[in-house]
């Protein structure tokens, strides 16, 4: 998703934004062809009122052996709704409903800048107070280092990753908004019950987490055994969801940004 995509523009932080999605008439524009399933960019309407929108259908989602449960769009909203509920970093308005081809997932379009959060790139190049991930060489045998930008909201989206046990974050995914926040997209493969978390934001491995973070822990935590809780149902199974809890407990328990493990390839491939 990037900001070359003409259309308007509307708040994600806009109480209205999730109804616009939830309820709007959507017109298929163009699909996104760099995705692995089918992703299509539309625009949307509601009274006048018009934004774009990211819209998977499930009918176009390619079956993953190791999540057989459910719908990839389902844990996209099941992330959408673990973020919006506890303030752990932003995720765009993302709803499940009708649309075009059928059941999908529907997010707000985000507008984005050129800025870059994430990156490879030589060391005597790395910008300022940015966290070093790995060190590793280039194609010519030059060294590189793969590092990402010392951010507030990268570090809670880093934390977002832990608790819903993202398979798949990607320097892609983390994208710098127009309107100055950092958003967190494309969730389809979180939120499985066994440890797969695989992501590029490793910067703060070891560090404490800020007190701000931890509270959100907590909200999560309360939410979970409430109406939150209510609300994930229909899109993960009770062994997902008291995983989720789970999670969020290890958390409280040792506040503290977790290190990869030697059970599974900490970092997705490729990096983008």
């Amino acid at each position: 998703m990037t900001a070359e995509v003409a259309g308007p523009e509307f708040d994600p932080a806009d109480p209205a934004a999730r109804d616009l999605i939830a309820k709007g008439r959507l017109t298929v524009e163009g699909r996104l062809v760099d995705a692995s399933n089918v992703t299509l960019f539309c625009s949307v309407e509601l009274d006048g009122v018009t934004a774009n929108a990211v819209y998977k259908p499930v009918a176009g989602e390619r079956p993953l052996w190791d999540f057989p449960d459910g719908t990839l769009a389902g844990r996209e909203v099941a992330t959408y709704l673990i973020a919006a509920d506890s303030g752990l970093g932003h995720v765009p308005p993302t709803v499940l409903r009708d649309g075009p081809f059928g059941e999908g997932m529907v997010q707000l379009w985000v507008e984005t800048t050129d800025e870059e959060l994430v990156d490879v790139l030589p060391p005597a190049r790395l910008p300022e107070g940015w966290r070093v991930v790995l060190h590793a060489h280039d194609r010519s045998g030059e060294p590189a280092v793969l590092a990402h930008a010392d951010h507030p909201g990268i570090r809670e989206l880093a934390v977002l990753d832990v608790v819903v046990n993202n398979t798949d974050r990607k320097g892609g995914h983390v994208l710098a908004g127009a309107d100055g926040r950092v958003y967190g997209v494309d969730h389809g493969i979180c939120l499985h019950a066994e440890p797969k978390l695989r992501t590029v934001l490793w910067g703060w491995a070891g560090d404490p987490l800020p007190d701000d973070v931890v509270a959100k822990v907590h909200r999560l935590r309360r939410a979970l055994d409430g109406p939150l809780g209510d609300e994930l149902t229909p899109h993960l199974t009770a062994t997902e969801l008291r995983a989720v809890a789970e999670r969020a407990e290890r958390l409280l328990a040792h506040p503290v940004f977790p290190e990869p493990g030697d059970d599974w390839r900490a970092i997705p491939w490729p990096l983008f």
